[in-house]
């Protein structure tokens, strides 16, 4: 890909479901699954799963934004959670599956602000969005058997019953900005 990157950091539950989504979309470079918005320094998966860290399962995506606009992956990203359950995605529980965007500054800020504010006006949910809005401050990357999850394990499970879903809604929704 040409052209400049940018970052956006995103939760939204387990981070092997947005890390399936966001690497078939077009413009994404790279998506890396790990933690955020926590206290603990270098925390690992088994502190994060405690609750005690305060992190967000989380994913760091680097994009184009020539391909694919920060409001467009925000976007998709609404379309594959649900982001009016607080602590929460289906069966995950805890404060490490929030709904969460880290913005890297204010343009971002605004963005979500925005995207938020237009899904709350058209009434998308049937509840209040609790997406938390913070500044990002430091992301670390999770343990390298994270990455790639959902592409080395499809049958297990949770990627069956759990992903595949979410993959197969961004097909659905978002046709036009999948890899080809």
């Amino acid at each position: 890909m040409a052209g400049r990157k940018e970052t956006a950091t995103l939760a939204g539950g387990c981070f092997w479901c947005l890390e399936a989504v966001f690497t078939c979309v077009e413009g994404i470079e790279k998506v890396v699954p790990g933690y955020a918005g926590g206290v603990v320094s270098q925390p690992t998966y088994e502190q994060v799963c405690s609750g005690a860290t305060g992190h967000a399962e989380a994913v760091q995506i680097t994009y184009d934004p020539s391909l694919i606009t920060y409001r467009e992956i925000l976007e998709i990203f609404f379309t594959v959670h649900d982001p009016t359950t607080l602590n929460r995605q289906g069966a995950d529980v805890g404060t490490q599956y929030r709904s969460a965007i880290f913005y890297h500054d204010q343009t971002q800020r605004d963005i979500a602000r925005h995207v938020i504010g237009d899904l709350e006006r058209a009434g998308v949910y049937d509840g209040p969005i609790v997406t938390q809005l913070v500044p990002l401050e430091t992301f670390y990357p999770a343990e390298e058997y994270h990455r790639d999850y959902y592409s080395r394990n499809p049958e297990q499970a949770y990627c069956r019953v759990v992903i595949s879903p979410k993959i197969a809604r961004l097909r659905d929704r978002w046709t036009s900005k999948l890899k080809k």
